[in-house]
């Protein structure tokens, strides 16, 4: 805390209370509602800033913690706290919503105060996840922010938008209900507490290895399709599409890492017998979930370079991005010599590319979002040589596109060599799949490029308009933010590693 001041919680109540506020501007002056949601966002980013950099990295562990009493006779709490993995996506999210503010300025122009108010509320939900160390709250802001997501596609989405939000609304129920079991079966075998520390204490010696493997699945499956993990995937692509471009860059770039941090704040601590408890001796989760992901990587990949529609291919791209995630998170556990400097490095990386995939996914989207509003099209062969009526748009394109296809300088290199070398330490076969997809990355993303960017300008691509300042003022802080973790990383290693080298020996041990 800054001089008794309470961070976590004030991070939190800025977006709760712009909520509020929101509803004493008149329904008539969008641009107030704009202006207001956007101030309020920066002052939740400059909020979250004193967590990282107060963030004791010598010290390690939670910090900030405050604890409330809540909902006493079952033993929850309004627990709340941060480790150098959640510090990082706190900031990540709260540098975000701005950014989503100022993407959405020209494109949201009916229920502009819902569609603000949805957004902040969003955020304080977004930060609870990261932020809980009371596992029913977590579950509680987990399933909240849930909510303002599937109104951004079914309210303010595209043709298709009722469908795709339904989709949306089946899969991560059906999750939300296997992780609700979960959690209700820990918490009985950790003696009917909610706190995650106590959790941890008390799993090692409260579940056997086959309990371990059921509880964890009901895990996996609802943090898999919250990734989302090859074959679950299927809500994805059709909620992109169909999202606004706020939507989509939240969706991308915050809230499909809730997935990754349930894999490493729950699956990887508190189950590690059950990742490698054979299933009838054919399989276990460890290797099922590190198949997934380079199955995920190859098909992600595959199916982005066959797409026509240029969002739906960056949607395709996180899934294959993602599946590199998810089976640099589990490679560990697959190897009977277990390499626990190769597991931990394994896990940075994939913390370190939730990251810096967030901004380089979220820059795109955001870039598809002003293509779109110009061209109203996001068909690729539609799209063409626009480098020469916007330059700066077109820079901008093809610096996130290199990002995100981890060109060296940029966050996505860190994250996907560290993966890559820790992958390699226990499972040489995983790795050497999942390194094809900085391969074929490179060819759909390049190829979108030189149809998009560099063909010849033809048609109403001859008018379309550069960036504007508002658009700029968005996109410039984002693609700046990929090069200072892409060039200076050790900061941001250095708060993650005290909690990784936890979780690896964890299981090392």
């Amino acid at each position: 805390m800054v001089e008794g001041i309470p961070l976590l919680e004030v991070t939190i109540l800025i977006p709760l209370l712009g909520v509020l506020l929101l509803a004493w501007i008149p329904e008539d002056d969008p641009e107030a509602t704009r202006a207001a949601t956007l101030a309020l966002s920066l002052m939740t980013f400059l909020a979250s800033l004193p967590l990282y950099f107060m963030y004791d990295v010598d010290a390690g562990g939670f910090q900030f913690a405050r604890v409330y009493n809540w909902l006493s006779p079952i033993g929850a709490q309004f627990s709340l706290g941060v480790d150098g993995i959640s510090v990082l996506l706190i900031v990540l999210t709260t540098f975000l919503v701005p950014i989503s503010v100022l993407a959405s300025w020209k494109g949201i122009d009916k229920r502009v105060k819902s569609f603000h108010a949805a957004l902040l509320l969003m955020e304080a939900t977004m930060i609870g996840v990261f932020a809980a160390r009371d596992l029913l709250l977590f579950f509680l802001f987990f399933e909240v922010q849930l909510v303002p997501m599937f109104l951004f596609i079914g309210v303010w989405g595209g043709e298709d938008r009722v469908r795709a939000a339904l989709k949306f609304f089946l899969y991560t129920a059906v999750g939300s209900l296997l992780m609700l079991a979960g959690i209700a079966y820990v918490y009985v075998k950790a003696g009917h507490t909610f706190d995650m520390v106590a959790i941890s204490a008390a799993l090692p010696g409260a579940l056997s290895s086959t309990e371990q493997f059921w509880v964890c699945l009901a895990f996996l499956i609802a943090f898999g399709i919250k990734v989302p993990v090859f074959p679950v995937h299927t809500w994805l692509p059709h909620a992109h599409v169909q999202a606004p471009t706020a939507g989509s860059v939240i969706l991308a770039a915050v809230m499909l890492k809730m997935g990754g941090y349930g894999f490493v704040r729950f699956c990887l601590p508190w189950f590690p017998d059950g990742l490698v408890e054979e299933a009838g001796g054919l399989f276990s989760l460890a290797s099922l979930m590190t198949w997934l992901g380079v199955g995920g990587v190859v098909y992600g990949a595959l199916m982005a370079i066959a797409q026509t529609d240029l969002k739906k291919l960056i949607a395709y791209s996180s899934i294959s991005h993602l599946g590199l995630v998810v089976a640099a998170l589990f490679a560990g556990f697959t190897n009977p010599n277990f390499v626990e400097g190769g597991h931990a490095r394994a896990i940075t990386g994939s913390v370190y590319q939730m990251v810096g995939h967030g901004l380089s996914t979220g820059a795109l989207f955001f870039l598809v979002g002003c293509i779109y509003d110009r061209r109203h099209t996001k068909k690729i062969a539609e799209l063409s040589g626009l480098a020469k009526p916007a330059p700066m748009l077109a820079t901008c394109f093809v610096i996130a596109a290199l990002a995100s296809v981890a060109l060296p300088g940029t966050a996505g290199f860190v994250g996907e060599i560290l993966m890559l070398l820790g992958m390699f330490e226990n499972n040489v076969g995983a790795a050497a799949v999942g390194a094809t997809g900085m391969v074929l990355g490179a060819v759909y993303m390049l190829w979108a490029v030189q149809r998009v960017i560099f063909g010849p300008t033809e048609g109403a691509n001859r008018e379309v308009k550069d960036l504007e300042a508002v658009e700029l003022w968005g996109l410039v802080p984002l693609l700046a933010a990929i090069f200072v973790l892409g060039l200076v990383p050790g900061p941001f290693l250095a708060r993650m590693e005290p909690a990784i080298t936890n979780l690896a020996a964890l299981y090392g041990g």
